[in-house]
């Protein structure tokens, strides 16, 4: 009987035991994680190694017990304590592994990507932008749309050989731009927008932006696609912040050299700030480096190279500044840019010339497209532009220029006589004041000055107007190269695309950060010959005005 009893007592301990034992093995079996790495210890670990140390001590009290078998019989007392403590030890194993199971299933939810995430939808200044919850994937609505009207104040006695001599009046729509950009996964920013507007009239649909950038090697940005590559202080100025209608001549011909709209480029960009310290002055930084191909989408108003049966262009771009500041009160900004196209469009071996390099612009007004200085087509090798940039704000006052240096490395320069690489020059001033009081702010990520940041949006209810401010500009745009004298027939080598002159006076009102309204006068001066010597520029002014809305 007594043996019997023990027996009976041993095994249904030990039978319990290994119940616990299998059961604990097989649910951590369960819930661990199917992918294999390295998890760091904890004090969960700590109190499994403990239970295990008393299971195992229990087991040798009842290896104990069966060895007594002097003993006459088991007490009920003990038996009893010990099913206890086998119990106790039990509900701490469950609890143990009920939190083990837990801690892997945050785990897993962890590492899974989110399904289904929860979609915020928002209104900001009247933008539609739509985001997940957790921040990682967003999408904004964009829309840029400009509608022009410009009258041309001509002389009506102009030699029929002007070029231009009877400019387009009337109204077109400058831009029409709508698409989407936004986050994906977090580090990575994306942009798709199409263009209808155009230059003198609208144009068919096109792609003006379609890119990725990823984001996480900070300070530094990759972009990849078809955008505006970063190359000088007025290029890089969203259009819908310039302080003018358009561009100033000698920046709209230098960056669209190798850079421009709608460029094929991988750029890489970064900016950051140093030397804070108790003099209360710092200095911004940026800097930007892109190779380039050719623009993408049709052949439209803007004009540009046909298809390249034999080749597309290839070039490398650079911009770097300084940006010193002071608190709010001032901000300046120094930088240098350039450009080397060392693969020309290449037309093929029946075109003439094969390697086509042209420099031209329209005057600063995009009612009429016609472009009243012009090098014509010349056979290059290589272009190099070369510029410097400065600028300044001091509170509600804002003042920047360039300089631009452009060479072209002809093709048959070293192997004929009489033929010599051209050179031309531009250069551009412009200033704002803000009436209203708001300062153009600096921009560090893009290295430019933005557009006035309003204090109060129009409400006449309230007795508020908005922002209103006056601009004024002077541009000085020579494509000019051993022009020669009136009235003489061009030399060999020489380029008489003409020197034009724009000074041009203008006020901005911003009704909301949504809505502006622009009126410029323009006092043009072009002064051209042919290729006998016969002046073809005039002078005239211009009148012009735009309704500005975007989100």
């Amino acid at each position: 009987m007594t043996m019997s009893l023990k027996r009976s007592a041993s095994a249904w301990v030990c039978a319990t035991l290994a119940g616990a034992l299998l059961a604990s093995a097989s649910t951590a079996a369960l819930a661990a994680p199917k992918h294999r790495h390295v998890v760091k210890t904890d004090a969960r670990d700590a109190k499994l190694q403990a239970l295990a140390q008393e299971v195992s001590e229990l087991k040798a009290e009842m290896a104990q017990f069966r060895a007594q078998s002097a003993t006459p019989q088991v007490a009920p007392a003990e038996v009893s304590a010990l099913q206890q403590q086998l119990a106790a030890t039990q509900a701490q194993l469950s609890d143990v592994k009920a939190s083990q199971t837990a801690a892997v299933a945050d785990i897993e939810t962890l590492k899974a990507p989110p399904s289904g995430a929860t979609v915020i939808p928002s209104l900001p200044n009247g933008k539609p932008a739509f985001a997940a919850a957790d921040g990682r994937f967003t999408a904004n609505v964009r829309a840029i749309v400009m509608f022009d009207a410009a009258k041309y104040l001509q002389k009506s006695n102009l030699p029929l050989n002007t070029v231009g001599r009877d400019l387009n009046d009337g109204t077109n729509f400058r831009r029409a731009r709508f698409g989407i950009d936004g986050k994906l996964f977090k580090d990575f920013d994306y942009a798709l927008i199409y263009e209808f507007g155009g230059s003198g009239a609208e144009d068919a649909g096109h792609i003006q932006e379609a890119w990725v950038q990823y984001t996480a090697l900070k300070p530094w940005r990759i972009r990849l696609g078809a955008f505006e590559p970063n190359i000088g202080l007025a290029a890089a100025v969203s259009t819908s912040q310039m302080p003018i209608l358009e561009r100033p001549g000698p920046a709209e011909v230098a960056r669209n050299v190798a850079a421009g709209d709608s460029r094929s480029a991988l750029q890489l960009t970064g900016n950051g700030v140093f030397g804070e310290g108790d003099s209360g002055i710092a200095s911004r930084w940026f800097l930007s480096t892109a190779v380039t191909g050719n623009t993408v989408g049709t052949i439209n108003s803007t004009g540009g190279a046909t298809a390249q049966p034999s080749g597309e262009q290839q070039a490398w771009i650079g911009r770097v500044a300084i940006a010193p500041f002071s608190s709010t009160d001032w901000q300046a900004h120094f930088g240098l840019n350039a450009q080397y196209v060392f693969h020309p469009n290449d037309s093929g071996l029946a075109a003439n010339p094969r390697y086509a390099v042209q420099l031209r612009d329209r005057p600063e007004l995009r009612l009429d497209a016609t472009r009243l200085i012009d090098t014509g087509a010349i056979d290059a090798r290589h272009v190099t532009v070369l510029g410097a940039e400065a600028g300044a704000t001091m509170q509600n006052f804002m003042i920047e220029g360039e300089a631009f240096k452009y060479d072209i490395d002809r093709r048959l320069a070293s192997a004929q006589v009489g033929f010599s690489n051209p050179k031309f020059s531009g250069w551009y001033v412009q200033g704002a004041w803000v009436l209203t009081g708001e300062p153009r702010p600096y921009n560090p990520t893009e290295a430019r000055f933005d557009a006035p940041k309003m204090n109060y949006n129009f409400n006449p209810e309230a007795g508020t107007w908005g922002a209103v401010e006056l601009v004024a500009r002077y541009s000085d745009l020579n494509l000019n190269f051993h022009s020669g004298a009136a009235g003489a027939a061009a030399g060999l080598d020489a380029v008489r695309g003409g020197e034009q002159k724009i000074s041009t006076l203008g006020v901005n009102w911003y009704l909301n950060p949504d809505i502006r309204l622009m009126l410029d006068y323009q006092h043009v001066d072009v002064s051209r010959l042919n290729a006998v010597g016969a002046q073809i520029g005039q002078t005239y002014n211009a009148l012009a005005a735009r309704a500005q809305f975007t989100f």
